[in-house]
């Protein structure tokens, strides 16, 4: 039995990192869990995705897969063709389709705060390439990503932020997401200033995904970690009965 026991494999999205899924992990833990908290390296989909894909391999087991935001997108690619992976959990997660980038759903759903925010530094790559990291002004980030933490929270999370490249942020899904296969849970912020509700529920309704919606920021994992570890343990709990 123990083996059929899934690997929870959260992971995070841009200007952020593993230790957000602090409370789920806890959670999960003291339920008898392994919960892996992923190092996303919010470099680019493709590449995020791929350096994903090859970890889950290296699992044994079933796994249930949990992404925020930009990590979300990060999922939906690294789960395709990888049989162990049993389920797909998002909180305020971005699901673009083959072809569809963050920026164009964005264009779609008016509403977001992030784009204002955003401040790109500059950066030369291994190869010499040149690139834009993409970082919230301090002085937005609670507004646009964080309304419902505490001041001092939020502003750790700002100074702690981890760059977003542009690349990343830019590109779109180049084949098919799982979430078309995959049976699929959302975390839906109603307060989210980053990825509108509306947007949110769009992708949500699109993969017929079981939609839970919480009074939350784009952060909803970090200041509603009871609904956010429910839904994980919804995921596990119906992917668990129909095996």
């Amino acid at each position: 039995m123990a083996a059929e026991t899934p690997t929870i494999v959260l992971v995070h999205g841009a200007w952020a990192d593993a230790t957000g899924f602090d409370a789920e992990i806890r959670a999960l833990q003291r339920q008898g869990f392994r919960a892996i908290g992923f190092a996303n390296p919010l470099r680019d989909l493709a590449g995020d995705a791929t350096y994903l894909a090859e970890f889950l391999r290296t699992l044994t087991g079933p796994i249930v897969l949990v992404g925020h935001s930009y990590g979300g997108n990060v999922i939906s690619t690294a789960a395709t063709g990888n049989d162990q992976v049993q389920a797909l959990v998002y909180f305020n997660g971005w699901m673009c389709d083959e072809g569809e980038s963050q920026q164009q759903l964005l264009e779609r759903f008016e509403g977001s705060l992030v784009g204002p925010s955003i401040r790109p530094v500059p950066f030369t790559g291994p190869d010499g390439s040149e690139g834009a990291d993409l970082f919230l002004d301090p002085e937005a980030f609670r507004e646009a990503f964080a309304a419902d933490v505490d001041p001092e929270t939020a502003a750790v999370m700002a100074a702690a932020q981890r760059p977003y490249a542009a690349a990343a942020f830019a590109a779109a899904p180049s084949g098919p997401p799982a979430w078309k296969t995959l049976p699929c849970w959302y975390l839906l912020g109603t307060e989210d200033k980053a990825i509108p509700p509306a947007l949110q529920r769009f992708m949500a309704e699109r993969a017929n995904a079981t939609i839970v919606e919480v009074a939350a920021s784009h952060v909803s994992f970090v200041s509603q970690p009871e609904a956010a570890t429910q839904l994980i343990l919804q995921a596990v709990e119906a992917t668990s009965r129909s095996r």
